[in-house]
């Protein structure tokens, strides 16, 4: 399960992808891509969290659609704050019933906890006595320049961005559930951090799950549709058939009679 910090303070611009000033949102979703391109047999699933925790996607082997719902995460729609021990609870109840080995959470923040009804740490205890391991990653560069007057040297001052990163937090949280915790100063270090959890956690070699390749209800659906057209139809002809004959046999009621036995009977009756 991936958790991505989606508060406020992830709009800030301190690193940079393919040569640009990004927001770090942007810069997680793209080394993102790739990782999660590289777990083939996994099943994966991403809690977003900011002042409240969601799951965004359930265990899924359709990877395809889990990139399209992380590239659709903006930051604010969980609100402004950060419930990092929400956003663990949550990746605990979705993970409970999985393998031992299964049970791996990679929990990416840029500050510290702020809001939510249960603090990290007792979070990450009951993370521990489930057999969950937490990968936490701390994202944001450690230093900025600020430009001075006009955009110049003069006055500017150098700034650390990441001033509320709780290291100390997120370095217990992976130390009471048999995780690491890694350091993302900027892009590639982050990248790094991926390549280095797929040693860390190696995909499954043989999975035992079977996944349909393609879906293939739509073609009894369409039996089913074609079916429910195709029955008032034939009530359609019959009524406008019984009409025709009753028509023709007020004309010639002799000729009807011999060829219509239905009218016959009818008319007997």
């Amino acid at each position: 399960m991936l958790a991505v910090d989606l508060s406020n303070s992830m709009l800030q611009e301190d690193l940079r992808l393919k040569g640009e000033q990004v927001n770090r949102l942007v810069a997680v979703k793209s080394v993102l891509h790739d990782f999660i391109d590289r777990r083939d047999t996994d099943r994966l699933g991403l809690v977003l969290f900011g002042s409240q925790a969601y799951l965004q996607t359930p265990l899924t082997f359709d990877k395809e659609t889990l990139r399209s719902l992380l590239d659709e995460a903006q930051i604010g729609i969980a609100g402004p704050n950060t419930a990092i021990g929400d956003a663990i609870g949550l990746a605990l109840k979705r993970l409970k019933d999985r393998p031992s080995s299964s049970k791996v959470l990679v929990l990416l923040t840029d500050g510290r906890n702020t809001a939510g009804a249960i603090t990290p740490q007792e979070a990450a205890k009951l993370a521990a006595d489930k057999d969950l391991k937490i990968y936490t990653v701390g994202v944001g560069a450690d230093e900025v320049i600020v430009p001075g007057i006009f955009g110049s040297r003069f006055g500017s001052r150098r700034h650390n961005p990441s001033a509320d990163l709780d290291e100390d937090t997120l370095k217990e949280i992976a130390a009471l559930t048999g995780g690491s915790y890694f350091r993302a100063k900027n892009t590639e270090s982050l990248r790094r951090i991926y390549e280095l959890l797929d040693q860390l956690e190696p995909t499954e070699a043989n999975p035992e799950t079977f996944r349909p390749v393609k879906a293939l209800y739509y073609w009894p659906l369409c039996v089913a549709f074609l079916f429910s057209l195709l029955i008032p139809l034939l009530q359609l002809l019959d009524s406008l058939h019984y009409r025709l004959s009753v028509s023709y046999n007020t004309a010639q009621p002799g000729i009807v009679q011999s060829l219509n036995p239905k009218y016959t009977a009818k008319k007997g009756g």
